[in-house]
Formats: C-alpha cells, sequence, structure tokens
C-alpha cells in the first residue's frame, strides 16, 4: 500500500477574511476549520504523517490552543514562509521517508470528502501525479480596468482544487529547482509540470469549497450540515464526538 505525507498550509494572512481570527482558526459548528480538514487525513491507514504550516507568529497560539489536538492526532508543525511555496519547502524539509507520496492540501477546504481523497491518492499512485479539479462551467471575461475586453473559450478550462498529490521525490525536486522556472508559477501541479512530469486530473466537486470570506465559512457549515451522517460501525472515533475538542475553535 502506497504511503502518504500531508501538508496542510495555514500560513496566509487571512486579509481578505476580515476576521480576529485568521480563517484556518475560524469556528466551523464547534472545531477550528483546519481540525476539521486535518481530521479528514489522520484516520486515514495509509497516511503515515501530517504536517500544519504556521505563521511563525501564530506558532504559540496554536501549541496553546491545539497543543492537545495536534499530539493526539500526531500533527506536527512547520514554519511558513513569505509566500506559499515556501511555507510548503519547509514542510517537505520534515517529510518523512516512509512517504511514497506527498499530498498539499488547503487547511481551509474542510469540506473535502473520503471519497475524493482515496479518487486522487488512487490516481497519483498510478501515475505519480494527480490533482483534484473541476470544470469551468461559468462564461469566462478577459477584463482590463472594469471593461471587458475578450470571452475566452472554456473549452477544456479546469478549475484546480486540492489535494494536489505527487511522488515525494519527485516534488522535493521540482521544489529544489523552483528557481528555474520564473515566476509565473501559481501552485504546486504547475511547478511539478514545469519540472517534467505530467500530471493527471481527477474530477473534484463544487462542494470542495476553499473557505476565504466569512461567508464561505456559513457555506462550508451548511454543505457539512446536509451531508448524511455516517453509521457508527464498532466504536466511535474519537473524532465523531464534537465534545472531544472543546473550547474555542
Amino acid at each position: 500500500m502506497a504511503k502518504f505525507a500531508v501538508v496542510l498550509p495555514a500560513a496566509g494572512k487571512s486579509s481578505r477574511f476580515k476576521d480576529k481570527e485568521k480563517k484556518p482558526f475560524a469556528n466551523l459548528d464547534g472545531r477550528a476549520v483546519w481540525l476539521r480538514t486535518a481530521e479528514l487525513f489522520v484516520i486515514r491507514d495509509d497516511v503515515v504523517q501530517c504536517v500544519l504550516v504556521v505563521a511563525k507568529e501564530d506558532q504559540e497560539m496554536v501549541k496553546r490552543r491545539y497543543g492537545a489536538n495536534m499530539a493526539f492526532m500526531n500533527v506536527t508543525l512547520a514554519d511558513g514562509g513569505a509566500e506559499r511555496f515556501e511555507s510548503v519547502a519547509n514542510a517537505l524539509a520534515q517529510i518523512t521517508d516512509q512517504a511514497d507520496f506527498v499530498a498539499v492540501h488547503d487547511a481551509v477546504r474542510p469540506c473535502l470528502t473520503t471519497e475524493l481523497i482515496n479518487a486522487v491518492f488512487s490516481q497519483a499512485a498510478k501515475s505519480g501525479a494527480a490533482i483534484l479539479a473541476v470544470p469551468v462551467t461559468d462564461t469566462l471575461k478577459y477584463v482590463e480596468n472594469d471593461r471587458v475586453l475578450d470571452t475566452p473559450s472554456r473549452r477544456n478550462v479546469w478549475l484546480a482544487q486540492t489535494p494536489q498529490v505527487f511522488r515525494r521525490e519527485w516534488l522535493i525536486d521540482a521544489y529544489a529547482r523552483r528557481q528555474e522556472f520564473g515566476d509565473e508559477i501559481t501552485d504546486d501541479a504547475q511547478l511539478v509540470a514545469a519540472a517534467g512530469h505530467e500530471v493527471h486530473v481527477v474530477p473534484g466537486s463544487t462542494t470542495n469549497i476553499k473557505i476565504t470570506t466569512k461567508e464561505d465559512v456559513m457555506l462550508a457549515d451548511a454543505i457539512l450540515k446536509a451531508r448524511p451522517k455516517p453509521k457508527a460501525k464498532g466504536p466511535i472515533h474519537p473524532f465523531a464526538e464534537d465534545e472531544m475538542w472543546g473550547g474555542r475553535g
């Protein structure tokens, strides 16, 4: 069975969130957004490591507020950088050799499902690199200074999501060479492709939203509550109990 390490970037400034809490630490039905996201991975037999990347100025708060959770879940911390690529690079330096693959997943995408994880992990294990994405359905407009200049075709255009999953040595090598590829690289899939590897797409879901604004928290809450409750088989897993976490989310 292929083994996966998971990197959860949570070091952004959350400038568009406009709240006293940064979005990874916002309360989503009783628990922090990042906790709900991490829970999807730490219970899996094929996940051997989970690294949360947090800005240095937030680490004392994270250790104080979530230290017990992190110890129970076996989640470790990495330093956030000035940009996302630097943050992921810091996490990659901690990845265990036990991991065959590395999955990079936004800590603020808590509505991911087990089925989607299974699908993208399976494709990555077959091809070496895979991401979740959804096809564009809205009409695209190219705009400058509030003026529509063009209406490009949406044919074959997809919106990238996470997890983005790569063979560990491919991702580490791509990061080691990232200065070769210029400043136009915007995500890990583009970086790995620039390093010469084919990246495959697995259909994602429009409900796999990335929380950017406070309104997104309400939408994520509605998505999670609309899903059927899984039927317990045997002892209830501690992550199923909201009271397990207590305190502030």
